[in-house]
C-alpha cells in the first residue's frame, strides 16, 4: 500500500497530540504515512514534531505558504484554530493535496460551504475529525442501535454537564467567545445525535442562556429539541455551569429508547433495559467493543486507507457539513426564538 505524504499544519497546543498521539501509529507501526514538512507560528513546538515525524529541521517553518511550496506532499493535516481553517485548505487545494482537518470545518457557516465547495469542484477529498462520535462507548451504542435487536429507535436523550463555571477551568478563550456551548461543546453531541439516529436533522430548537454565577460572556447553558429526517426525536441538555458534573468529556449519557428495549450509556457504562425497573425488570450489562484504535487514530487511518482507494469514511466532508448545517442552525434558532429547518438552512447557505 503506498506511503501518503503529509504536511501538517499546527504542532501546537492539540497540534501536539497529533504529532505524540495520532500520527506515530501510522507513521511507524503501519508505515501509512511519512510527514515532509510542519509549519506552526511558535518554532517552540518544532523539536517535538522534528522527533515524533523524523523531520530535520530545515523541514519546519513558520510560515505555512512556504512550506507547501517547498514540499511536494499528497495530503494536509490542519489543526489550527477554525478561523484559519480556510487559509489553509485553500494552500492545500492550490498544491493539489487531499484534506484532513479538526473539527469544525470552519469558524462560520458561510465558511465551511466555502470550503465545501472548493473541495466538491477540485475533485479532493477531505475528512474532519469530530472525534466524540467515534469513542468506544459511543461506537458501541451506536452499534447496538442499528443491530435491529432492540427494535425500531423511538428518540433519544443526551446529557452532558459539567462545573466550568469559573474562568479559566474550561480554557480561557472559551469564556470569552459567543455562544461557547454550542460551538466548543455541543458540536460533539450533535455528531452523536446525527450517528445514534442514522439520520440527518430535520428540525432544531434551541434554548440557551448564561446562568448568572457562571464568568462566560457566550451561552454556556442549552437544552435542545431535534427531530430527525427519518422521524426519531431527540432532546439534549448541556451546562457548563452546573454545581455538579454528571457526565464530562467522554463520560456522556446517552439513553436510546427502541422499540423492544432500552439502552442506556452513562459514564462509559452500557445497559440494556426492559420491564419496571422496580418490579422483576431485566438489565443487562453490555461490555463495550475492542479494536486497535479509537477517535483520531482510528479517523486518521480510515482516511488514509480512503486516500489509498478504500471507502469513504463517516466523516467524510459529504458527511459533516451536515453536522455544521446542524450546529449553525441551532445557534440561529438560539438567537432567533425560532424552530430551524436545518436541510432548507444547509440549501439556502450553499446556493449563496
Amino acid at each position: 500500500m503506498p506511503v501518503q505524504r503529509f504536511i501538517q499544519v499546527g504542532t501546537g497546543g492539540f497540534g501536539g497530540y497529533w504529532v505524540s498521539g495520532v500520527m506515530p501509529r501510522l507513521i511507524d507501526e503501519l508505515d501509512l504515512a511519512r510527514a515532509v514538512a510542519i509549519a506552526d507560528l511558535n518554532p517552540a513546538t518544532f523539536p517535538n514534531a522534528m522527533a515524533k515525524y523524523h523531520l530535520p529541521e530545515d523541514k519546519c517553518y513558520t510560515d505555512a505558504k512556504k512550506a507547501f511550496e517547498e514540499n511536494e506532499a499528497d495530503f494536509a493535516i490542519i489543526v489550527v484554530p477554525p478561523a484559519h481553517h480556510e487559509s489553509i485548505v485553500n494552500l492545500a487545494l492550490e498544491h493539489d493535496m487531499h484534506i484532513l482537518s479538526e473539527k469544525p470545518i470552519a469558524d462560520s457557516m458561510e465558511a465551511c460551504c466555502r470550503i465545501y465547495k472548493k473541495v466538491k469542484q477540485a475533485g479532493k477529498k477531505m475528512a474532519v475529525t469530530m472525534s466524540h462520535r467515534f469513542d468506544q462507548d459511543k461506537q458501541t451504542l451506536e452499534r447496538l442501535v442499528k443491530s435491529g435487536e432492540y427494535g425500531d429507535l423511538d428518540y433519544l436523550v443526551g446529557r452532558n454537564t459539567w462545573t466550568c463555571r469559573k474562568f479559566p477551568t474550561w480554557g480561557a478563550f472559551r469564556y470569552e467567545i459567543p455562544d461557547t456551548l454550542l460551538i466548543e461543546g455541543t458540536v460533539h453531541h450533535f455528531d452523536i445525535m446525527r450517528s445514534l439516529a442514522g439520520s440527518n436533522a430535520k428540525s432544531v430548537y434551541a434554548k440557551t442562556w448564561n446562568a448568572k454565577w457562571g464568568d462566560f460572556k457566550g451561552d454556556s447553558q442549552a437544552l435542545v429539541t431535534l427531530e430527525m429526517e427519518n422521524g426519531v426525536k431527540v432532546f439534549y441538555e448541556g451546562a457548563k455551569c452546573n454545581a455538579s458534573q454528571l457526565n464530562g468529556w467522554c463520560q456522556d449519557y446517552w439513553r436510546a429508547e427502541c422499540g423492544k428495549a432500552t439502552l442506556e450509556l452513562d459514564n462509559r457504562r452500557l445497559r440494556v433495559l426492559t420491564g419496571n425497573l422496580h418490579n422483576n425488570a431485566t438489565i443487562q450489562e453490555q461490555p463495550l467493543e475492542q479494536q486497535p484504535a479509537w477517535m483520531n487514530p482510528w479517523l486518521a487511518e480510515l482516511f488514509l486507507n480512503w486516500l489509498n482507494d478504500g471507502p469513504e469514511p463517516p466523516n467524510s466532508l459529504e458527511d459533516n457539513v451536515q453536522c455544521a448545517a446542524l450546529l449553525f442552525a441551532a445557534i440561529e434558532s438560539a438567537h432567533t426564538g425560532q424552530v430551524v429547518d436545518v436541510q432548507e438552512y444547509l440549501k439556502r447557505n450553499l446556493e449563496a
